[in-house]
């Protein structure tokens, strides 16, 4: 007991020392290898599986990507399968978060260390409280998850399917959708259901919830407490970003992609709505085969993951704050103007700093990856740049290559997967920064979170 108590001490000491960047960095880290342990145990699996992918899938769970290797459902039994969830639905909700909303449960406050790792996890509006944030958080992932547990029952239930299968099938794609952690039971994917409205609007209202991010969620919650309060900046622009993408998406898909435009009625409608939603939320699930998908569209596709939803939310990509102010920067600089304006509020140059540094380092992180999968495997150009796009967005769209990587393809896909998990700026500032201990600013009500 002594022993366990000065390794115990020796660890929070060690803990302490770190900066909040490299705190998450060896938080997340630590999900992995535990997820990647328990998957490795041969009573956890239907069949043997290779280090290799359970170390894959373990990643790829904790990042909320859903790219896989191997079938979820031939490869891994129940108890398998609950693991897997258990670690996208901790991806999905943040390092710590759950442990933070317990701590405050019982004390009712929480440590500084706490306080700094989630200011630097979730980026929060000065008009938003870590604690209302934190029960928001929590509340609101209870709520959506149950309801669409009990909306997927009933729509695979009058399927056919039988109550037990329905119930696990229910609660596991219910936590997948809303992490956007794109994993599913089923092998072929949601593609047997591209015509199925019910099970289209199911996905698509948990991703959209989950991808929004909890900075909206909590902003609302306020909101409809208090009418008084404003709608933060950030807010705002995550609302008007969302519907330019989702609609221009939309409009690609539906009327250019031959695999849509050959369905019929509902269906067409349906699917490009379904795969522009996927890819922007990053949610990850298909209705329709990417692996026969036209050059334009896959372009688009891509620029989607790439763009990926907002911050402090479920969603990978740059987010569309950081767009928006990239989009400032060139608009300001094409007019000659010497602030910095988007929507008509001034963005800090902090804000529009962070910004770049994340678009410059997102965007070279893509062709390096790229490159190298070019190297260690036969694919053409736009299915490696679609696999590695995917990987780093943590969305889990596939042209179909993934279970043919070689292992040093895998462990390329692991690593960037984690670093989007982590966030490219997060991961850059654990690796190489020495002055980590400053805590970071939250940002102005005015100002934009990125």
């Amino acid at each position: 007991m002594n022993k366990l108590k000065i390794w115990k001490n020796k660890y929070t000491k060690f803990k302490l020392k770190l900066s909040p960047q490299q705190n998450l960095f060896y938080g997340f880290f630590t999900y992995v290898i535990a997820g990647f342990i328990l998957l490795s145990l041969p009573w956890l699996q239907k069949t043997d599986v290779a280090f290799i992918d359970n170390l894959f899938t373990a990643t790829s769970a904790v990042s909320t990507t859903g790219l896989v290797t191997v079938s979820i459902f031939d490869s891994y039994n129940i108890a398998g399968q609950l693991v897997i969830m258990t670690l996208f639905q901790l991806g999905g909700i943040g390092y710590l978060t759950f442990t933070t909303f317990m701590l405050l449960s019982t004390t009712r406050r929480i440590t500084h260390w706490h306080k700094k790792l989630l200011n630097c996890e979730f980026t929060l509006p000065v008009t938003i409280k870590i604690k209302d944030f934190l029960k928001s958080v929590i509340l609101f992932t209870v709520i959506m998850e149950t309801i669409g547990a009990i909306l997927f029952f009933i729509a695979f239930y009058n399927n056919g399917m039988p109550v037990g299968e329905s119930i696990w099938n229910s609660i596991f794609h219910s936590v997948s959708a809303f992490c956007t952690a794109g994993f599913s039971l089923f092998n072929s994917g949601f593609t047997g259901y591209v015509d199925d409205g019910f099970v289209n609007f199911i996905i698509a209202f948990l991703a959209i919830a989950g991808s929004l991010g909890f900075i909206v969620v909590t902003d609302l919650v306020l909101w409809i407490k208090d009418r008084t309060h404003q709608l933060s900046f950030t807010s705002r622009i995550i609302f008007i970003g969302f519907a330019f993408l989702l609609s221009f998406g939309f409009v690609f898909m539906y009327f250019f992609e031959p695999t849509i435009t050959v369905l019929d009625g509902s269906a067409r409608l349906y699917a490009a709505f379904f795969q522009t939603m996927s890819a922007m939320t990053t949610v990850g699930f298909n209705t329709v085969d990417y692996g026969s998908y036209s050059i334009p569209i896959i372009l688009v596709t891509i620029f989607l993951m790439y763009v990926g939803a907002s911050p402090s939310g479920t969603a990978g990509g740059i987010k569309i704050t950081t767009l928006s102010a990239v989009f400032a920067i060139m608009k300001s600089r094409l007019r000659g103007s010497k602030e910095i304006t988007f929507l008509g509020r001034k963005i800090l140059f902090e804000r529009l700093y962070i910004a770049t540094s994340s678009f410059i380092f997102y965007t070279s992180l893509i062709f390096i990856f790229t490159l190298a999968l070019t190297f260690t495997d036969d694919f053409s150009l736009e299915k490696s740049l679609f696999e590695v796009s995917s990987a780093l967005g943590t969305v889990g769209l596939s042209m179909g290559i993934t279970g043919d990587l070689s292992s040093i393809g895998k462990m390329l896909l692991i690593m960037i997967m984690f670093i989007g998990r982590l966030g490219v700026l997060t991961f850059g500032l654990a690796i190489w920064s020495k002055s980590l201990q400053k805590e970071q600013p939250r940002h102005m009500e005015d100002d934009i979170a990125v």
